[in-house]
């Protein structure tokens, strides 16, 4: 009994302290990767610290991008009197937090066990990646622990009959293969995003990455201008200005935040103590729509940062110890690929897509009202214009992630109502669990043990498939990206 305490008292630290501090534990993956590569220790002490200080400074800049936001979210629902559930990952783990217990009689400590046995169980698939053609180690920790909360709630849900253990090993099973798929799908859209820099995306939008992606090939057409992608485009004259990343992001978002922020007035803004008594609304205005250009660049720098470090130690890890394994990291550091302006075309669409989504459920008078969080209106669209924009150029970066605005709204809003969340003020969001994870509940509730089969069977089948349709190809891409690129050219 010591010894279970023991371990859990480890591994409850080691979740604590690095699994969800996704810096350290990258920096710790790097310096594995060059130590068991045999690398000098001061080159492997090195690699750390800039892994690590590369994705803190990943970490500023996208904690500037949400409390930037900040202001227009809490305005539009108290200035509105808009009251309703928060689609925002922290909010969603909040909500579960505070009901389990009076719900379904259980901790939050269990969520950690879950955790563990999920990214075992990821890890596993990926051990046997001959048999089951997985390739991906999905190792953004703070990710996985809100989604770990939310499929906690989602399989009680299901299940409610079930004891601890039945309930955790079915939960670890479905949620660690949703990692082990979802990472999967993205290996070979992130490699041509990114020209083979060995990575892929491990976020809440793995599913949407795959299906938009491949939807924006069909926008693709030879000589057809509607498909230019964003960074061919060349303005003329005064409009020549917006050419630049940095500076068409300030006017966007000047135009964007400046509108909204007008609308909720001076004078609220200074009452909720956004604005300091006497600042100039005007100053106030431009300096919040300008910090938008800073934080995406303070991103973009965090992403050079350690992105190199991270693929190169990360060869360490896959020759010794899961060959042919390929990291999957946050959705942010693609925003360093592709055309920068995708960022920005993407996160605009997509809030259109939510407010218009938002809007008609008020019209409705829908018994679950939406309130808008940014971090799925940003890295969700943001992450499918850059994929969008690479493959299907402009039209695909603005349609699909305004599509994708519309999907986290209606969806979140049914499967938050369903499954008893919306009561506890959130939601996850994202576009993953506001589309594929409803569809897995819905089974799984009305067929229970036989929908849970399907839902495994159906992960499982995926990467199958995905193999059956280029065998020769599908860990060339990763093993051998220069190969692979060149027999695609001469095909």
């Amino acid at each position: 009994m010591e010894a279970l305490n023991l371990l859990g008292n480890i591994w409850t630290y080691f979740v604590t302290n690095i699994l969800t501090q996704p810096a350290y534990f990258i920096g710790i993956m790097v310096l594995m990767g060059y130590i068991l590569l045999a690398r000098p220790w001061y080159d492997s002490l090195g690699g750390f610290i800039k892994a690590t200080v590369g994705y803190m400074i990943l970490a500023v800049g996208s904690g500037g991008l949400v409390g930037n936001f900040r202001p227009i979210l809490v305005g539009l629902r108290d200035r509105f009197n808009i009251n309703g559930m928060v689609i925002d990952p922290y909010f969603g783990q909040n909500a579960v937090t505070d009901g389990l217990g009076p719900v379904f009689g259980r901790t939050f400590s269990q969520v950690m066990l879950l955790l563990l046995i999920a990214f075992i169980f990821n890890i596993m698939l990926v051990r046997f990646k001959k048999f089951t053609k997985m390739r991906a180690i999905f190792t953004t920790g703070h990710v996985q622990m809100q989604q770990a909360s939310t499929a906690f709630w989602i399989i009680l849900f299901c299940f409610p009959q079930l004891g601890d253990t039945g309930v955790l090993l079915l939960m670890g099973l479905v949620l660690g293969l949703y990692w082990a798929v979802g990472t999967n799908m993205t290996v070979g859209i992130t490699q041509e995003l990114t020209d083979g820099a060995g990575f892929c995306v491990a976020h809440q939008q793995m599913f949407a990455l795959t299906l938009f992606t491949r939807m924006a090939e069909k926008f693709a057409k030879k000589n057809d201008g509607a498909s230019k992608k964003l960074e061919d485009i060349r303005l003329p004259g005064f409009l020549s200005i917006f050419n630049e990343n940095m500076v068409s992001t300030a006017i966007l978002m000047t135009a964007f935040f400046g509108g909204i922020l007008l609308v909720l007035g001076s004078e609220y803004l200074t009452e909720a103590k956004f604005m300091k008594p006497g600042q100039s609304f005007f100053f106030y205005i431009l300096t919040t729509s300008l910090n938008f250009a800073v934080y995406l660049a303070i991103l973009q720098l965090g992403v050079r940062t350690f992105v190199t470090e991270l693929t190169q130690s990360f060869h360490g890890i896959s020759n010794k110890l899961l060959p042919g394994a390929v990291p999957g990291v946050d959705c942010a550091v693609v925003y360093g690929f592709g055309s920068p302006n995708a960022v920005t075309v993407g996160f605009l669409f997509g809030a259109l897509g939510q407010f218009l989504a938002i809007g008609t459920l008020i019209v409705l008078k829908s018994p679950v009202l939406v309130i808008a969080g940014f971090v799925p209106v940003f890295f969700d669209n943001a992450t499918i214009g850059v994929f969008a924009n690479n493959k299907g150029g402009v039209r695909a970066a603005c349609l699909f992630p305004f599509i994708s605005g519309l999907c986290q709204v209606f969806g979140s809003a049914f499967i938050a109502a369903y499954v008893g969340l919306a009561a506890y003020g959130g939601y996850l969001g994202m576009w993953d669990w506001a589309v594929v994870w409803p569809v897995f509940t819905v089974l799984m509730k009305h067929l229970t043990f036989v929908g849970a089969g399907i839902v495994v069977i159906t992960l499982i089948a995926i990467p199958q498939l995905q193999y059956r349709l280029d065998p020769k190809g599908y860990f060339m891409i990763t093993d051998d990206y220069e190969k692979y690129r060149a027999d695609n050219a001469s095909a």
